[in-house]
């Protein structure tokens, strides 16, 4: 089937000043980013970066090339975590939902489109730098992006995602980039937040196009 949508999601960050910040002016240890008030640690940061970079090491005589293909993996895969935060909001405030079985009939589709389990997931970490395990979450993602499109239009999710990052208060550690509120993303990023291009009511979405870079 000649795929006629691409939903690419690259990077956003979001986060609540006070949090990040002590008194003295220095960034809280131990914090890579707060988003709505709540902590993103840099322990849990770290945690998906060293997945991804097992998952790369796994891939056998590829793994060099994989590793060095993304050597800012920690801004990469906070963008992601951030970016969740973002559609999460923007769905809350659309009343949209993702449900189990939206997201198992995700997987099944694009599982289906890239000829078994580990096409998809190697299509997933080669792309998107995403390991097997973060994959629900991007099929969540999608889903809700889909369904957002659906509500607001092709091309019209700028302005919800605007308004999110206000009421996210959004700040990032400066180890891991600037944030600019203008593009919403990470300063050091090299993509804008969402990419869109018409997309057929059910059409499956390119896993390829559809990761983070």
């Amino acid at each position: 089937m000649h795929r006629r949508t691409a939903i690419s999601v690259s990077a956003a960050l979001l986060l609540a000043a006070p949090l990040l910040s002590a008194c003295s002016g220095e960034t809280r240890p131990g914090t890579a980013a707060v988003v709505g008030g709540e902590r993103i640690t840099t322990s849990a940061l770290q945690a998906q970066v060293n997945d991804v970079r097992a998952a790369q090491n796994r891939t056998g005589q590829g793994s060099a090339e994989l590793i060095a293909s993304t050597p800012n993996l920690e801004r990469q895969k906070l963008d992601a975590m951030l970016q969740s935060r973002i559609i999460d909001k923007m769905a809350d405030t659309a009343g949209i939902e993702a449900t189990d079985k939206d997201v198992e009939e995700a997987r099944k589709a694009l599982v289906a489109e890239e000829g078994g389990t580990k096409q998809f997931e190697a299509k997933l970490l080669q792309g998107g730098a995403m390991a097997p395990d973060q994959a629900d979450r991007f099929l969540r993602n999608r889903v809700l992006l889909a369904k957002l499109t659906a509500k607001y239009g092709n091309g019209k999710l700028e302005e919800p995602a605007r308004a999110a990052v206000k009421a996210l208060h959004i700040e990032v550690n400066p180890r891991y980039g600037a944030w600019d509120d203008q593009q919403i993303r990470l300063g050091a990023g090299e993509t804008p937040w969402i990419v869109q291009r018409s997309r057929a009511e059910g059409a499956p979405v390119d896993p390829m196009a559809a990761a983070q870079r």
